[in-house]
C-alpha cells in the first residue's frame, strides 16, 4: 500500500516547503487554494457518499490532497488539473495507485466534453472564476452525476442554493434546481485553506433529481436570458430574448406582431404575469414558460 498521503497537506509551511522542494509555486490566475483543514476534507469526501470502486471525477486537483483521501478510500479517480507543474507531480505522486488514478491536463471547461466514463460523482474546490460557468455547462451539457460536493466561493455558494424570491436567486438557481437538490454541508474560512483567500466559502452537496422530467432544450437560454436585466420584467426580457432569436426568426415571419403574438401565447399558457420578474419566478415556471415557446414555435413554423 502507498504512504499515508494525509500529513504533508494539514498546514501551509508544509505545502509550502513541498512546493519549494519541487521548483513549484502557487499560481494566482488558476485560483489557486489548498485544502489544508484535515476534518473538511474528511467530511466533504463523506457527504459525496461515492462507495469503493466508485468512480469520481475531481476538478483542481492541486497538490492532491483530496486526490490522496478519495483514492485512500478505494475510489478511481479522474483528475482534472490545468497547472503543468502540479500535473507532473500528480503524476508522479500516485503513480502507485496505477489505473485508479487518471489525470485529464488542462483546463477543465474544455477537456471534459471529451469524456463519456460515466463516472457518477464529482467533487472539487472550485475557482471563482470556473465555478459558475463549469455547473451551468455540465448541466446544459448533460452530464448529470449522482452527487457532487463542491466547494465554492460563499457568494457563489448562495446563488447556487438559492430559493425564489431571493436576492441571490439567478440562473444559476434555476439551473442547479432543475437537476439537483442542493444543501450546504458547511462554511469554511480562509484559514482553511492555503494561501488564505480573503472570503469565506462553502461546501454544497448537489443530489441529483429524479422527480423531473428533463427540461426542453429552451429552457436553458431562457433562463440565462430572463434574468440578463434583473430589474426588467419577464414581458422584456423575453421580448429581447426572442428578437435575438435564432429559433424565433427561423421559425415565424420574425415580424413585431408575431413576436407579440409569441410572448402573449406562451405566458397565457404558462400562468406567468408579464410585469413579473425572473427573481419570483420558480424554476418549474421557467420549465412551462420555455415549453410554451416550444409549443408555439412548433404551431407556428412556416
Amino acid at each position: 500500500m502507498p504512504p499515508s498521503l494525509e500529513p504533508p497537506y494539514n498546514s501551509g509551511p508544509a505545502l509550502r516547503a513541498c512546493l519549494k522542494e519541487r521548483g513549484l509555486s502557487i499560481r494566482k490566475q488558476w485560483g489557486q487554494h489548498f485544502l489544508i483543514n484535515p476534518s473538511a476534507r474528511r467530511a466533504i469526501v463523506d457527504a459525496l457518499g461515492a462507495e469503493e470502486g466508485g468512480g469520481v471525477w475531481e476538478i483542481g486537483s492541486g497538490m492532491g490532497c483530496m486526490t490522496g483521501e478519495l483514492l485512500q478510500r478505494g475510489m478511481e479517480v479522474t483528475a482534472f488539473e490545468v497547472d503543468p507543474g502540479l500535473c507532473s507531480f500528480l503524476e508522479e505522486l500516485f503513480s502507485p495507485y496505477g489505473e485508479r488514478f487518471r489525470l485529464i491536463r488542462g483546463d477543465v471547461l474544455k477537456t471534459w466534453e471529451t469524456l463519456d466514463d460515466g463516472s457518477p460523482y464529482l467533487l472539487g474546490n472550485l475557482p471563482y472564476t470556473v465555478a459558475a460557468p463549469l455547473l451551468g455547462n455540465l448541466i446544459e451539457g448533460g452530464r448529470f452525476f449522482t452527487r457532487l460536493a463542491v466547494t465554492l466561493q460563499k457568494e457563489v455558494a448562495r446563488r447556487a442554493a438559492a430559493s425564489p424570491g431571493s436576492g441571490d436567486y439567478s440562473s444559476l438557481s434555476v439551473l442547479s434546481a432543475s437537476a439537483y437538490t442542493v444543501k450546504v454541508i458547511m462554511t469554511l474560512k480562509g484559514g482553511s485553506f492555503y494561501p488564505p483567500p480573503h472570503v469565506e466559502s462553502t461546501a454544497l452537496v448537489f443530489e441529483r433529481r429524479r422527480d423531473l422530467a428533463p427540461p426542453p432544450p429552451l429552457f436553458y437560454p431562457l433562463a440565462r436570458a430572463l434574468f440578463a436585466s434583473r430589474r426588467k420584467t419577464v414581458a422584456n426580457n423575453l421580448e429581447r430574448f426572442l428578437a435575438g432569436s435564432c429559433k424565433f426568426k427561423a421559425g415565424t415571419a420574425g415580424t413585431a406582431a408575431a413576436l407579440r403574438d409569441a410572448m402573449e401565447a406562451a405566458l397565457d399558457q404558462s400562468g406567468i404575469e408579464g410585469g413579473e420578474r425572473a427573481e419570483r419566478l420558480s424554476p418549474e415556471a421557467f420549465v412551462s414558460l420555455a415549453a410554451a415557446l416550444e409549443l408555439y414555435f412548433e404551431e407556428n413554423r412556416e
